[in-house]
């Protein structure tokens, strides 16, 4: 495990979810709307992604380097970024704000769920950096011809799917009571 997973939140926070309906609903809510979020980007690109490769706009280099930068991405992003750190600690957050909701919190869920708000600085920090280069990206991607825009968006379609996946795979072992690997990264730890 690196060090980011295995941080231990020294506050008293749960690290399993609680029964009951209401906990579960914000629980869904905030695990669910990150999805989301992930899932349209996933609708968004995805089309442009397949572009070069069903209109057969690949050289052999350029499909050398959209294989090379679709697994680049399945490790870097959906292992390293997502399942090592990024979707434990939605859940964790997710676990976190289920056992202790606060209305302003429960309402924005899933960027509570990010660790945009109510989280260590260091933590805000990352996520709002995060974001920043994926607005970067967004804006100058558009800038980019075919088969380099499909290229690109390949890698990001396979990190984000892989992220899904991940997701969902701590949002079930949560479901089954089994406790959230990482701290939540909260202000107060």
């Amino acid at each position: 495990m690196s060090s980011s997973s295995t941080s231990l939140d020294p506050t008293p926070a749960p690290r399993v979810l609680a029964n009951g309906p209401a906990a579960i609903a914000i629980f869904v809510w905030g695990v669910f709307g990150v999805l989301l979020l992930l899932a349209q980007a996933i609708v968004r690109l995805t089309p442009l992604a397949v572009e070069p490769v069903l209109h057969r706009r690949l050289t052999t280099t350029q499909a050398a380097i959209y294989v090379g930068w679709v697994v680049l991405n399945a490790y870097a992003e959906s292992y390293r970024g997502f399942h090592r750190g990024f979707s434990p600690r939605v859940i964790a957050r997710a676990i976190y704000l289920a056992n202790r909701p606060r209305p302003v919190h429960v309402v924005f869920a899933p960027a509570f769920c990010m660790s945009f708000f109510h989280a260590r600085r260091r933590r805000m920090i990352v996520a709002w950096s995060v974001t920043a280069l994926i607005m970067t990206f967004i804006v100058l991607a558009p800038h980019l011809s075919q088969p380099w825009r499909g290229i690109l968006d390949g890698g990001v379609v396979v990190g984000l799917a892989g992220g899904i996946l991940s997701i969902l795979y701590f949002f079930v072992r949560a479901l089954r009571g089994e406790p959230a690997r990482v701290a939540a990264d909260l202000p107060e730890a």
